[in-house]
């Protein structure tokens, strides 16, 4: 008698990556934590010969301890917010997608691995996997090296399933659908004068490097969102904002896109440009004294969120004579991006 498909089909697994979080805020799992982060080629894009000496034997020992100072402001009594936001998510999109999935957590550094999370799925006879690196915005720093790492895993197999990535989902309806949930809530409760959508920079040799045919100029190219720039970081950004702008019914005057996070000198290693920092120092001059802030790179708080965007700069702001500074939350768990995770997944 022929098998039926039922009986040889297995579940349909699915890998949720987000970035990764020391073990601990205490410095040596924060130096453990940045050597593996800073040492990636994604990252820093120097030859192995210069980049582990570099940043191994000077960057990390310098930046571990001021980092873990940091991360202590950051951490809960549940940990870092990164990771139970991330395992919160994978338990509540596991439920809604119901016993024909496995839904698997891992981090692209430190742990869960990524390769822990594929093992799981693997040794659940899974019958394809669907990987979803959690960063609205394709860049091959972030999504770029979760796939790498994904197919360094996986190549060693002797039996790989089929696998898909979704590289980009700035697109997708319900991921600035619940950022203007959440911002509709913070503005019902004040008034403000202008939104920040403030995004993770990277270098621009990084935007230059992935053009397609040289189509990047670092200028108006990210003007509209196209089959040349769809996987442009920068062209991704400006969409975002011009889709999340649209849904929260904000005209192209009452926001900014900008970028945070430098690592380094943009007078040595030019990064995307404005740098939210300086942007925000001129607000109050020219009457803006009260701000909306969204960081629509990240879909979980973290220290780039919180600490960054929600103190840092509220505190540069107030000390340009900023009145009111709002970091509006990430989507986290919420409900609606659940619903969103979930639906991606079924149409993959």
């Amino acid at each position: 008698m022929p098998t039926t498909p039922s009986s040889t089909k297995g579940r349909i697994g699915v890998l949720l990556v987000n970035l990764g979080t020391p073990d601990s805020p205490q410095t040596g799992d924060v130096r453990r934590y940045l050597n593996e982060f800073l040492t990636d080629a994604r990252v820093i894009d120097m030859p192995a010969a210069v980049r582990y000496p570099l940043f191994r034997g000077l960057v990390v020992p310098l930046r571990a301890p001021k980092s873990a100072k940091i991360y202590q402001q950051l951490w809960t009594e549940r940990g870092s917010p990164l990771l139970y936001h991330g395992l919160d998510l994978q338990k509540l999109v596991q439920e809604m997608l119901g016993p024909d999935y496995l839904v698997a957590f891992g981090m692209r550094y430190q742990k869960p691995s990524i390769e822990s999370a594929l093992l799981q799925l693997r040794d659940a006879a899974v019958d394809r996997i669907i990987v979803l690196p959690l960063f609205p915005q394709y860049a091959a720093a972030s999504t770029g090296s979760v796939q790498e790492k994904v197919m360094e895993i996986v190549r060693k197999w002797w039996v790989v399933p089929s696998i898909s990535f979704i590289s980009t989902f700035v697109d997708v309806p319900g991921f600035t659908g619940t950022f203007a949930t959440l911002g509709k809530e913070e503005m019902a409760k004040h008034t403000y004068d202008h939104v920040v959508f403030s995004y993770h920079g990277i270098p621009e040799r990084h935007v230059l490097k992935g053009s397609h045919k040289g189509y990047c100029k670092l200028a108006n190219c990210c003007n509209s969102y196209n089959k040349n720039n769809r996987y442009c970081y920068r062209a991704q950004c400006f969409e975002t904002s011009r889709l999340l702008g649209a849904a929260l019914g904000l005209s192209p005057e009452q926001y900014t896109t900008t970028f945070q996070s430098r690592l380094q000198s943009r007078l040595r290693d030019p990064w995307l440009q404005p740098y939210t920092d300086e942007v925000i120092k001129e607000f109050p001059a020219k009457g803006i004294k009260n701000v909306l802030a969204f960081s629509p790179a990240f879909v979980a708080d973290c220290l780039e969120t919180t600490i960054e965007v929600g103190e840092e700069f509220k505190e540069i702001f107030e000390e340009a004579g900023g009145e009111h500074w709002q970091l509006v939350p990430s989507l986290n768990s919420h409900p609606q991006w659940v619903a969103t995770v979930a639906e991606m997944i079924r149409e993959n």
